[in-house]
């Protein structure tokens, strides 16, 4: 099994959210086997996607290609928001780096309350999604791809592989802990709006190599503007 850093970042008084980021996911060209490049090259494409969806479309664009948009920076949110969790689901170990105003103790505590309610959530959301899907199966008599089964498709794979990180990491995963100053003078910045956090965000996202902290900080943190 894997070893995970997980960070535990706070988002508003009281908040807390549980981040990971992918350790690099477009260095050394295209791997070997042919599983491999598949999956690499699905990769690029779908990066690729998330990349032309967050561009503003021209006022000409059809109601398509914004609906396909939307979908695609929701799901890519969506990814971003549960990848500490899909990343635990194959974790023996892990360490958490917390903020350093937290003690072990309260950092424990923390993530105990995140991975329960995370457990209950993913698995509610779960079944949800996996009725809607089903259902969705109608759609297939429409004309062109079903988009909407595609989507739900993709909200019962996350939510499983979310439930079954929370799970491993309640029951399985063996934690070490790691103060963090950055992550405390984060938490200072939840409070302020985003023009005015922007450039101490930045740093701090450098400072701890992580380069898309700041976005998600910016989706989750209080306020939001």
């Amino acid at each position: 099994m894997d070893n995970a850093v997980i960070y535990l970042l706070p988002v508003g008084r009281g908040r807390f959210e549980l981040y990971a980021e992918p350790l690099d996911e477009g260095a050394g060209g295209e791997p070997d086997g042919l599983w491999r490049r598949h999956a690499h090259r699905l990769h690029t494409r779908w990066r690729d996607a998330v990349r032309d969806a967050r561009h503003e479309r021209t006022a000409d664009a059809t109601i398509f290609a914004h609906a396909r948009d939307w979908t695609v920076r929701r799901t890519a949110d969506a990814i971003a928001e549960q990848r500490a969790l899909w990343t635990l689901r194959r974790a023996g170990s892990a360490v958490l780096v917390h903020p350093a105003d937290l003690s072990p103790a309260q950092a424990e505590a923390v993530r105990g309350r995140l991975l329960v309610a995370a457990r209950t959530h993913h698995a509610r959301w779960l079944l949800v999604d996996a009725v809607v899907f089903v259902a969705s199966g109608v759609f297939v008599l429409v004309p062109g791809p079903n988009v909407i089964a595609y989507y739900f498709a993709f909200r019962v794979v996350g939510h499983f592989f979310s439930w079954r990180g929370a799970r491993q990491a309640l029951q399985s995963t063996m934690w070490r802990l790691r103060p963090e100053p950055a992550l405390a003078e984060l938490g200072q910045l939840a409070a302020l709006p985003r023009d005015a956090r922007a450039s101490r965000l930045d740093a701090i996202a450098s400072r701890l190599n992580l380069p898309r902290l700041a976005a998600f900080f910016d989706r989750t943190a209080a306020p939001a503007r």
